[in-house]
């Protein structure tokens, strides 16, 4: 601690829509100093993104608010999509010259977060370690499964503490024998006012949409929007809306990648159920959001949390997930959502018509979701984080 200030050094691999908020609100915070280190990118300019199958360049400000540093990073491939991505030889120097009480490092999979991790941990510096892993989609064959083990029997050995975002992701640290007072609850969140606000304005911009999609009254509309992509399951979620034979539902699929094609030719072949959205930058994703009554995200793996949910619900709109997707567990209850079983055949479709064939109670549940968001606001997340870094500079 310098005086009466505490120094919090948080390196991540680049400018990221949920991070942004907590970094303004800490720098903004009375008693801190923060500085970013961003070990691939700092968003000046589009980066392709594999999911979405495009280079993407975020339309709200995520360098803006705070202090932050860029790396260099000499990959000769540079980007999170694979261990090697990341290679900053300056990181742990230039972290360390700014004289951090404590280190928030995000991700460990990663060359120089994790050499970060093993250098701070033999200086003294203390870590505060952020992931979202969870062991949903199965335990990999032995052995590899022993090798993880053991691997990260040593990495988790490093940090100081453990930011848990949520149940399941607990779970994996448990499973990997980090100790429970080493684990402290900071869980995975949105800037809910930004999607929440303003309500009425978002509304009738969303309404406007619709009739542009000659979607009438009387429709009930399902809303899937993100990456195009096989672990997403949106060419499932398309089957499944027309075996219900419900005249009433309407799906909006808002994306792109590498399903694209598939998905608008099966939605050209049904114009009456189906209307497909390109990509649609953040600004305008809380009126997005809006054009349905009802989000599902139907995942069947490799969905660590899922944060377009927490965006669906600070609309006002009800969620229905698989139970493969990280959040189920903590956000999702009955008041505001339901969740499905990933992979049981009929699960989604039952779902579905279970959710719609009430649509005043859809109504209903979406004024829930509005409560229910706030529960998971940024707010929440930067005091666990504050008392957490108070903690591991204590000890």
């Amino acid at each position: 601690m310098h005086g009466n200030t505490t120094r919090l050094a948080i390196v991540v691999s680049h400018p990221i829509q949920y991070y942004a908020p907590l970094h303004q609100r800490l720098s903004a915070r009375s008693g801190y100093a923060i500085k970013v280190f961003f070990t691939w990118h700092a968003g000046e300019a589009a980066i392709r993104d594999r999911g979405f199958g495009r280079s993407v360049a975020w339309d709200i400000p995520l360098t803006e608010g705070y202090d932050f540093e860029l790396v260099p990073n000499v990959a000769a491939d540079p980007g999170t999509h694979h261990f090697f991505g990341l290679r900053n030889p300056a990181l742990v120097e230039q972290v360390r010259a700014w004289h951090p009480d404590v280190v928030h490092v995000t991700g460990w999979a990663w060359h120089s977060h994790l050499t970060a991790l093993r250098a701070f941990s033999r200086m003294g510096v203390p870590t505060l370690f952020r992931g979202d892993s969870h062991l949903l989609d199965g335990e990999p064959m032995w052995p590899r499964r022993w090798l993880k083990r053991t691997v990260l029997g040593q990495v988790f050995k490093w940090p100081a503490a453990f930011l848990a975002v949520g149940a399941v992701n607990r779970a994996y640290y448990e499973r990997f024998g980090v100790a429970a007072d080493r684990l402290i609850p900071c869980p995975h969140s949105i800037d809910v006012r930004r999607f929440a606000e303003p309500a009425d304005e978002f509304e009738r911009r969303a309404t406007e949409w619709r009739r542009e999609l000659a979607i009438g009254k009387g429709r009930i509309v399902l809303l899937f929007a993100g990456k195009l992509e096989r672990k997403k399951r949106p060419i499932e979620l398309m089957k499944a809306v027309q075996s219900i034979g419900d005249s009433r539902l309407v799906l909006i699929m808002v994306g792109s990648g590498e399903l694209e094609r598939e998905v608008r030719a099966m939605a050209c072949s049904d114009a009456e159920c189906f209307r497909v959205l390109p990509f649609q930058n953040q600004s305008r994703m809380p009126v997005v959001y809006r054009l349905g009554d009802l989000f599902v995200l139907p995942s069947s793996h490799g969905e660590t949390w899922g944060l377009a949910v927490n965006e669906a619900l600070a609309c006002g709109r009800p969620v229905l997930v698989s139970d493969r997707v990280g959040c189920a567990r903590d956000v999702v209850n009955p008041s505001c959502g339901a969740v499905f079983a990933a992979h049981s055949p009929d699960s989604l479709s039952r779902s579905l018509s279970e959710l719609t064939k009430d649509a005043e109670k859809l109504r209903n549940m979406g004024r829930a979701a509005a409560q229910r968001a706030r529960a998971f606001d940024i707010g929440i997340t930067e005091t666990s984080l504050v008392k957490a870094v108070e903690r591991v500079r204590l000890q």
